[in-house]
């Protein structure tokens, strides 16, 4: 029996505009928004690392988030093909109109630049997310730069907040801040 594979592209290449589902930024330094590749684990394991006080997952899972789930999950990259943008997520099971928001994550060169919003819009745009009306993630109370992107999504959206306590700091061992469950929805994701 003959394996067959698609064809493999490098990070580099895959930063081209040809690729890419979105080019952002400034002219002189483009960013590319694309769906991850299997070469890209350990890039957005590293990006995550340098993203404080975003929770590290394992460099594995990250290479799973990149094949698995690539359809529900995006990076940004350089002309280089550095990561320096990463979203992770996927569409419910149990509610197949919900979108869950894991992670997340901008570098440091590209923050300040709108970055995080495109890259969720990046993927709630795809035709994957067609039925899609509803976003959810969890916050903890003192991220004010998440609570602030996911309060602008909302308004962008035209799209209710809602928000309530998810995971207590007991549930998660005692030495993590609790995590409020925040839910955007309904919404038209032709209207993004």
């Amino acid at each position: 029996m003959n394996a067959t594979s698609e064809p493999f592209t490098t990070s580099a290449d895959l930063a081209k505009p040809s690729v890419a589902d979105a080019v952002v930024g400034h002219e002189a330094s483009p960013l590319f928004i694309r769906k991850p590749s299997p070469d890209d684990g350990w890039g957005i394991y590293e990006l995550v690392k340098s993203c404080p006080p975003l929770d590290v997952n394992s460099a594995y899972a990250y290479l799973l988030l990149a094949t698995q789930f690539r359809d529900s999950c995006a990076v940004a990259t350089n002309e280089e093909g550095e990561i320096v943008g990463f979203v992770s997520g996927y569409v419910k099971s149990n509610a197949p109109d919900t979108y869950f928001l894991w992670q997340v994550a901008v570098g440091e060169k590209a923050r300040g630049t709108g970055l995080a919003r495109r890259l969720v819009e990046a993927v709630m745009t795809r035709q994957e997310m067609a039925e899609v009306h509803h976003l959810e993630t969890t916050i903890t109370p003192d991220n004010q730069a998440s609570w602030g992107l996911f309060r602008r999504l909302a308004d962008r959206w035209q799209a209710p907040l809602n928000s309530r306590e998810y995971f207590s700091t007991d549930q998660l061992g005692g030495e993590h801040d609790p995590e409020n469950l925040v839910r955007i929805g309904p919404f038209q994701t032709d209207q993004i």
